[in-house]
């Protein structure tokens, strides 16, 4: 999927999801173009006027950036178990 046809997708239907079910609805969103190998950079370019995605790709980005930090942490212990 292009990250334009979601933007022009979202931008049509994010008036018909409840205002406090839109931050999840656009947690989606970013789920779905991240699994289909859209980068992060493409999607903030794209849906740059958008504050429910942008702050969902603020979110997802720091969520992961920890479980990527935690991965590290990980692997050093046990490169430690093997000496």
């Amino acid at each position: 999927m292009s990250v334009e046809l979601a933007n022009e997708i979202w931008s049509e239907l994010k008036r018909y999801v409840n205002t406090v079910d839109r931050a999840e609805a656009a947690e989606t969103v970013v789920s779905v173009l991240i699994d289909n190998d859209v980068s992060a950079d493409d999607i903030k370019t794209t849906f740059k006027t958008d504050s429910e995605i942008k702050r969902a790709l603020a979110s997802y980005l720091k969520d992961h950036e920890e479980e990527d930090d935690d991965d590290e942490d990980d692997d050093d212990d046990e490169e430690d178990d093997n000496y």
